[in-house]
């Protein structure tokens, strides 16, 4: 089963990063594949909505997001980790989620949806803030779930961690590496 993982944080070695790896491992130790794309450091231009897409479920932008595009379509398991900030994903993670408006088009205008192929499609969703109140991660939650949908991941699981702000602060949390590392595991099983 190959998996796919979007690190949105543009912070190295942060909360998010560090919720990814124990994923990851629990992942690999399971035996599977596993291809992990950092947005932050990709040359992805935004969505320009200029609407190319609404006929061909195709972008005309030629940037790595072209890469995305395979991955997505290549993989199975799919986990999307980022820190929260003002309420909402990383800004380069939503840059990648809205230039999926490819598939969208794909799907809901041309009637051509992602293959869910022989085991179906399923992610899990980390999210990491620190703020005291849930209202990020419902709105964090909601982008990444409409993501989900478009490219016909019908199911996700959703870790989320408040007030854990400061760099390596996760590493503290009494259970959220052990979360982790099971969600990993358990998107594989």
């Amino acid at each position: 089963m190959k998996v796919l993982a979007i690190l949105g944080s543009p912070r190295a070695d942060g909360n998010s990063e560090r919720l990814l790896k124990e994923a990851v491992r629990g992942i690999e130790e399971e035996g599977h594949a596993i291809t992990v794309l950092r947005p932050s450091e990709m040359d992805l231009s935004p969505c320009t909505n200029c609407g190319e897409c609404d006929n061909t479920g195709e972008c005309i932008i030629d940037d790595d997001m072209s890469r995305v595009y395979e991955a997505i379509r290549s993989h199975e398991r799919f986990i999307v980790a980022s820190p929260i900030f003002f309420f909402s994903v990383s800004a380069q993670l939503k840059a990648l989620i809205d230039r999926c408006q490819a598939f969208w088009c794909e799907k809901y205008l041309l009637g051509k949806p992602v293959p869910e192929g022989p085991q179906g499609r399923k992610g899990l969703l980390i999210m990491v803030g620190g703020m005291k109140r849930e209202i990020g991660f419902k709105c964090g939650d909601a982008t990444v779930t409409a993501f989900f949908r478009t490219i016909n991941v019908p199911e996700h699981s959703v870790l989320s961690y408040q007030q854990v702000d400061a760099k390596g602060a996760i590493n503290n949390h009494p259970t959220a590496l052990q979360d982790a590392y099971n969600a990993g595991r358990n998107l594989v099983l």
